[in-house]
């Protein structure tokens, strides 16, 4: 096969720049997989060593993924700290998982990532990572992309970051995303910013990817059950519905927002998304309910109040209504 690299642009005497990842147990190993396919592809398009990467654990043991395969670790928090007075420092560390969602974040993580902030290292997180980078009080005052999964749980415990469901964000050198598919968007972009567009389009060749995207598209539009192509009216509407869950706008205020009668948007609701945008918000709300039992130590009522519900014993019916089971056993399923 003809390989159309290159190389005579991009000569050996760069400097090779190295990325650290951090595992935690639990990681997503789809999420390592394309960071590394990514920085692998960029070194072949270049004809040399562009990037290097050090995988690293909190003790330089094997790290277990999410799906059970264990990872070797190239190195140990101790020996990432000392490297970060060396001439090769990394140029970004990034938190690759499963952050205890109930914990306050480890303290030796916490000040690695504090240190590398100081020295001016670029940060980064997949998924659950994101909830390190918060821990050690780094993302305050910043925005951040979280999996849509995780955002009510995230939004509850960290109340100065400003999340975003999009494919990935950048504030202040420092990156986030949800995990997944959004891992090959964001590598792609960084591979970019440090080695320019030719580079990023020859990932995209090799790895025969059709589009990337960009960072403020979103993850998903909830609880949308319709292919193809979606009404802009239609998005708008869900914007507004998942922004003001505690506090429900009227539904003349809704359609006010998009200069719109009520009845023409209870008619693009139907048309659109097969059910009356009362139904949908109402679907929104039990949604984000059944994440926080889930995720958060949230009391019911409490809950039930974040989720916009008049009275607990309101959404305790609505609930079981829905879901067959009333809130409190939904907790109890997830602890078993």
């Amino acid at each position: 096969m003809t390989q159309h690299w290159l190389p005579e642009a991009f000569p050996p005497s760069v400097d090779v720049k190295t990325i650290t990842f951090y595992l935690n147990p639990g990681f997503e190993l789809m999420a390592l997989s394309s960071a590394l396919d990514v920085l692998r592809h960029a070194n072949a398009a270049a004809g040399h060593d562009i990037f290097r990467w050090r995988l690293v654990s909190k003790t330089g043991d094997t790290v277990a993924a999410s799906c059970g395969l264990e990872v070797a670790a190239h190195s140990d928090l101790r020996q990432e700290r000392q490297r970060l007075t060396d001439p090769g420092r990394p140029i970004m560390a990034i938190i690759c998982g499963d952050e205890r969602l109930s914990g306050g974040g480890d303290k030796a993580l916490n000040a690695w990532l504090r240190e590398c902030r100081q020295r001016k290292i670029g940060l980064g997180a997949f998924e659950k990572g994101v909830f390190a980078l918060a821990s050690a009080g780094l993302l305050n005052d910043r925005q951040c992309s979280i999996h849509w999964e995780l955002q009510p749980a995230f939004d509850e415990r960290f109340m100065r970051v400003q999340t975003a469901t999009t494919v990935y964000e950048i504030d202040d050198n420092i990156w986030t995303c949800p995990g997944g598919t959004a891992v090959f968007d964001m590598m792609v972009a960084l591979v970019q910013q440090n080695c320019g567009e030719i580079i990023a389009t020859r990932i995209c060749e090799f790895t025969t990817a059709g589009r990337v995207r960009e960072g403020k598209e979103r993850q998903r539009l909830p609880l949308l059950r319709k292919l193809g192509p979606v009404n802009p009216t239609i998005i708008t509407l869900i914007e507004l519905m998942q922004n003001n869950l505690s506090n429900p706008l009227p539904m003349d205020k809704l359609a006010a927002a998009v200069n719109l009668s009520r009845r023409q948007v209870e008619r693009l609701f139907r048309q659109e998304l097969g059910q009356s945008p009362c139904r949908y918000r109402r679907e929104l709300r039990l949604e984000r309910a059944k994440l926080l039992l889930t995720q958060s130590a949230l009391s019911v009522v409490e809950v039930a109040i974040s989720c916009g519900f008049v009275s607990a014993s309101h959404f305790s019916k609505t609930f079981r209504d829905a879901n067959r089971i009333a809130p409190h056993e939904a907790r109890k399923l997830v602890a078993v």
